[in-house]
């Protein structure tokens, strides 16, 4: 697990990784769909295609349906940015240009199997997370600290999730 960045500015980002015991070829199934992330995650809840797009695609974009215990149920679009097979897939969150967030998938090559790292960069678009800090400027450090906490403990089940998907375990 890695972390950077301790202001919303310096766009703080949150990176864990896992083996999975398959090809990149058969990561790279689950992890390039966006679609299958609402099986695996904690927040995001459903997304829909949007502009007539059918599956992931560099340029396509998805409507999410998230929600969270403390802020409810929201709804946001997001691109994908970085569609390269086998490789990495990420999606800029709101604005791709001035993205919320951005997530990311990467995979490498690692023996028989995968190192699979997926990382979620916050900013340095607006987001509910710069509502709070606007309201509470002197709190940025332990707002971003305890998000990205959070980021952390989910990534990591949703890792976990997809390892189990790939590898048939469970």
């Amino acid at each position: 697990m890695e972390w950077t960045g301790a202001r919303y500015a310096d766009k703080p980002t949150v990176r864990v990784d896992t083996f999975v015991e398959a090809p990149p070829e058969a990561v790279w199934e689950i992890v390039s769909d966006p679609g299958r992330m609402p099986e695996m995650s904690n927040e995001l809840d459903a997304i829909e295609w949007l502009d007539g797009a059918s599956g992931p695609a560099l340029g396509a974009r998805f409507l999410g349906h998230s929600s969270h215990p403390a802020t409810g149920g929201w709804q946001v679009p997001s691109e994908i940015v970085e569609c390269e097979p086998t490789r990495a897939f990420s999606w800029a969150v709101a604005d791709a240009e001035n993205p919320s967030a951005v997530w990311r998938f990467t995979l490498e090559p690692e023996g028989d199997g995968t190192r699979l790292h997926q990382s979620a960069q916050l900013g340095p678009g607006p987001s509910m997370l710069t509502v709070a800090i606007t309201r509470m400027p002197e709190k940025e450090q332990k707002i971003v600290f305890n998000r990205l906490r959070e980021f952390e403990k989910n990534m990591t089940a949703t890792l976990a999730a997809i390892k189990e998907r790939v590898e048939g375990v469970g």
